[in-house]
């Protein structure tokens, strides 16, 4: 069994601080998923999903527990910063390994811009005396701060704001099942099935708009140098806030869906203005919830959402620098805070520069959305084919379930969502691929090849520990 602080057999110092326990790695995978998330997305996946919006997030943790428990695999066999830039790239080899970290840029990269971009339009449309420029400097401006200090005050910071979000939700789901109870709305089990319009193809691109509020759990896997109790609590963390997440993602989806003032005219036009679930909660309580719901929204996808957001891009952007394939000066460590500090203070800076520039643009959120989504989705696919190559066929496991059965369903399943995805998403995400290749390619003539340190042959203990996983 690798010990957690073996970052040594790869060559490497044991820079960040392990500070995280349990408890701070399930709020920190629930405040980067959002457990309100599908507030601000909810018209687009019914409209998506021909009113099956339950249905489509259902499909979506089934989805990706298959990816959690990959994710567990390949964590407990490389227990270091990098997420699936690592996995692929000591499970399969360097230069694959290069391009799902490229791939997974397209995620971890945008995802703090988005989030930023959503919360200051949100706030804009509450406050309109302040403009979007201003929301998006104040929430890059405090979050930097924030992660600047150390990952015990983000920790801090983000439970307490993780409190507030379920109190919001809470205050939600029992309105709304009074409301209906009182003949408010309309009962209903359309939101899971609905004979009319339902088609797996419609449901699995309805999917591929829903996994945006999963994206977080998997983010968790970064945190692997700074988790007391190393790769074993980052897996059970995954997996707890992928099931719990999804649970309350359902639940509010079904009594929304029950709650939409006008259903054929959400299928038909969609939610332009994305205010869809806030005018379902009007119709259960008034529009003081309808308020409530959208400022907490708001609120959440700005500070906590991208607080940890920029937790794991930064950690992601020095894993690849300190292998040489990203500038060096990303994998800099603040000796008095232990956090990749240059990584951090870029991550500030590009999000309020990509938020900024795609508040010009009329289809800015939904470009960002797709292309999260795509990045995410193949990173994933990429994933489970490490857990194969790296388990069964260099370690010759014979854990079938574990190392085959297990990733095999959760790439296939991925893959039809990905097939069935936004159009624009599949070129935007596989022309970010070519340039990766480009990248790729100039690296190879440059004479820096991808290599990663403390690359070996899997030994015999080695492959009977991964025989008991």
């Amino acid at each position: 069994m690798f010990d957690q602080d073996e970052l040594t057999r790869y060559g490497y110092q044991q820079e960040l601080s392990r500070q995280l326990r349990f408890r701070d790695l399930l709020a920190y995978g629930l405040v980067y998923m959002v457990p309100i998330a599908p507030m601000a997305i909810f018209g687009s996946v019914y409209a998506g999903s021909g009113g099956m919006v339950a249905l489509a997030y259902a499909i979506g943790v089934v989805a990706l527990v298959f990816t959690a428990f990959s994710y567990a695999q390949m964590v407990r066999a490389f227990p270091m910063s990098g997420s699936v830039y690592n996995y692929a790239g000591r499970g399969i080899s360097p230069p694959v390994g290069f391009l799902a970290g490229w791939v997974i840029l397209l995620d971890y990269v945008l995802v703090p811009g988005l989030l930023y971009l959503v919360a200051s339009v949100a706030m804009h449309s509450t406050v309109p005396a302040v403009p979007v420029w201003a929301w998006l400097l104040g929430f890059v401006a405090v979050n930097t701060v924030v992660n600047s200090v150390g990952i015990r005050m983000t920790a801090v910071v983000t439970r307490v704001m993780l409190v507030g979000e379920l109190i919001v939700l809470a205050i939600f789901l029992a309105v709304a099942g009074w409301a209906i109870t009182l003949g408010k709305g309309r009962f209903s089990w359309e939101a899971f099935y609905n004979p009319d319009t339902f088609t797996w193809s419609i449901v699995a691109g309805a999917v591929s708009i829903a996994v945006l509020s999963f994206l977080g759990f998997d983010g968790i896997s970064m945190l692997a140098e700074e988790a007391k109790g190393g790769a074993r609590q980052i897996g059970r963390a995954m997996a707890a806030v992928l099931v719990l997440a999804g649970v309350l993602f359902i639940a509010q989806t079904w009594l929304a869906a029950m709650l939409v003032p006008n259903p054929s005219g959400l299928l038909v036009d969609g939610d332009p203005n994305g205010t869809a679930f806030y005018d379902a909660a009007a119709v259960a309580g008034g529009s003081w919830l309808a308020t409530l719901c959208a400022v907490a929204t708001a609120a959440a996808w700005g500070l906590p959402n991208s607080m940890v957001a920029q937790v794991a891009t930064s950690r992601l952007l020095y894993a690849m620098a300190r292998d040489r394939q990203l500038p060096a000066f990303l994998a800099r460590v603040s000796i008095r805070r232990s956090v990749p500090i240059n990584a951090t203070l870029l991550t500030g800076a590009v999000s309020l520069a990509l938020g900024l520039y795609m508040a010009t643009r009329a289809d800015g959120i939904t470009l960002l959305s797709s292309l999260i989504n795509f990045g995410a989705l193949v990173a994933f696919l990429v994933l489970h084919v490490s857990v194969v190559v790296h388990h069964l066929i260099r370690g010759r496991s014979h854990n079938w379930w574990a190392h085959l059965v297990m990733p095999a369903v959760g790439f296939a399943i991925l893959a039809y969502v990905v097939v069935n995805a936004n159009i624009a998403a599949q070129r935007l995400g596989l022309a970010w691929l070519a340039l990766g290749v480009l990248v790729l390619a100039g690296l190879y003539v440059s004479g820096r090849r991808p290599v990663l340190s403390g690359l070996a042959p899997a030994t015999s203990l080695q492959r009977r520990d991964v025989e008991r996983v």
